[in-house]
């Protein structure tokens, strides 16, 4: 991949006459590559210019692990300030609603949000959860067994289980759930598919308040319950309810597929490291939290942040009304943080990885993500002493134009 410095101006953000902004055109990567850009990122002291395929203007990246800590705990830029905002993007429209959003809001109704949504989020509820998706898990792999081996992976376990284990959270019946993992999928691959993309949004959405319907009728403890009582109490609003509803399981189901998937594929390409937690079992929560840093899990980058005043961060001077995105990936690449940033080590300890994001907007779900991927790797290795790829590692095709990365499919022997 490339970047061809240029000056790109915007109605968003014009760069002073001597600042250089760097195209970002987010080329498909195949399996674990880290994207070229970023690595070049990491090599500079300073903040950079970008501008990104869709939108209007440029935006200055943070790569740097300080940079981005610094830039997403910064109460000076803000979230709420995109509503109605055109800004250089890695999508041609916003995946998550920007009306009543999570992740459109900043503190403090920001935390009276989390505040709600972290009730189904406990050590307690997910321990509660843990045998329904630990079953799940089984099942799924006992028919995959009776296709036979060869088997896709994708297809048995790594499509169909985040779903279920985010629908058990949320307590969808099971009529609810069909076509789920396609809706979420097509949301969050907006380049090839926008209009499709956009349907699907509309479909999950009617899907959630049906779901709410149900659960003011049928009270359960379930997540559903828990918003829809919230809803009801006046703590938050029923768009608010609708919103974080559905991010919880659009990114669930597709997020979790495509690291999960990731996650295995590393695995299977690093003999060693595979051989080492095999031998040592007790080490999972500590090389799920190190594969999570390895894996570049998704395209470009997320959601940016406007700068309420101007701000001075990462050697540069950042003007009120400007964008700011942060790289969790590149930060979580960054050499000062992680020594030998792109080995895979397991005997890092606990490392402070910003695979979750950072800050306010932390992501709510990171408990029943690390839960459902110990899971996985763990139930997979007891299963199959000799699982394997079925093919070699480049004839694995990989999924183009998503913001979530991971491959199509992961065929698989045992």
């Amino acid at each position: 991949m490339t970047s061809e410095p240029r000056t790109v101006l915007g109605p968003q953000t014009e760069p002073a006459s001597d600042e250089t902004v760097h195209c970002w055109g987010l080329d498909d990567l195949e399996g674990l590559e880290f994207d070229p850009f970023l690595s070049d990122r990491l090599r500079h002291e300073q903040a950079t210019r970008i501008q990104l395929p869709f939108g209007e203007g440029s935006a200055w990246l943070m790569a740097r692990y300080s940079h981005v800590k610094a830039a997403t705990t910064d109460p000076r830029f803000s979230r709420e300030e995109l509503v109605g905002r055109t800004v250089t993007s890695s999508s041609p429209h916003a995946i998550a609603s920007r009306q009543a959003s999570l992740d459109y809001a900043d503190p403090p109704r920001l935390n009276d949000m989390r505040r709600v949504v972290a009730r189904a989020f406990t050590a307690k509820s997910m321990q509660k959860l843990r045998p329904s998706v630990q079953a799940t898990a089984d099942s799924l792999l006992d028919a995959m067994e009776r296709h036979g081996s060869p088997a896709d992976l994708v297809e048995h376990l790594h499509g169909p289980f985040p779903l279920a284990a985010v629908a058990d959270l949320l307590g969808m019946d099971q009529d609810m759930r069909e076509g789920m993992t396609s809706w979420a999928n097509l949301i969050t691959t907006p380049g090839p598919a926008p209009e499709r993309s956009g349907d699907a949004r509309t479909t999950v959405r009617e899907c959630v308040v049906s779901l709410l319907a149900r659960r003011r009728e049928e009270p359960r403890d379930d997540l559903a319950g828990v918003l829809a009582a919230a809803s009801d109490a006046g703590e938050i609003t029923e768009p608010e309810a609708i919103s974080l509803a559905t991010a919880i399981l659009v990114s669930g189901a597709h997020a979790v597929r495509n690291n999960s998937a990731n996650m295995v594929y590393a695995l299977l390409t690093h003999p060693r490291q595979l051989e080492r937690l095999r031998a040592e079992p007790d080490m999972m929560p500590q090389a799920v939290d190190e594969l999570l840093r390895y894996i570049p899990h998704r395209s470009g980058v997320g959601l940016p942040r406007i700068a309420s005043q101007d701000v001075e961060i990462a050697g540069v001077v950042v003007r009120a009304g400007e964008a700011v995105y942060s790289s969790y990936l590149a930060a979580n690449r960054d050499p000062e943080a992680f020594p030998n940033p792109d080995t895979l080590d397991f005997d890092r300890g606990p490392i402070a990885h910003m695979a979750f994001g950072n800050g306010p907007h932390h992501c709510v779900g990171s408990m029943l993500a690390r839960m459902e991927s110990e899971i996985i790797i763990a139930t997979l290795l007891d299963r199959y002493p000799a699982l394997a790829l079925a093919v070699p590692p480049e004839r694995i095709e990989w999924q183009t134009g998503g913001l979530i990365r991971g491959p199509k499919t992961l065929p698989v022997s045992w």
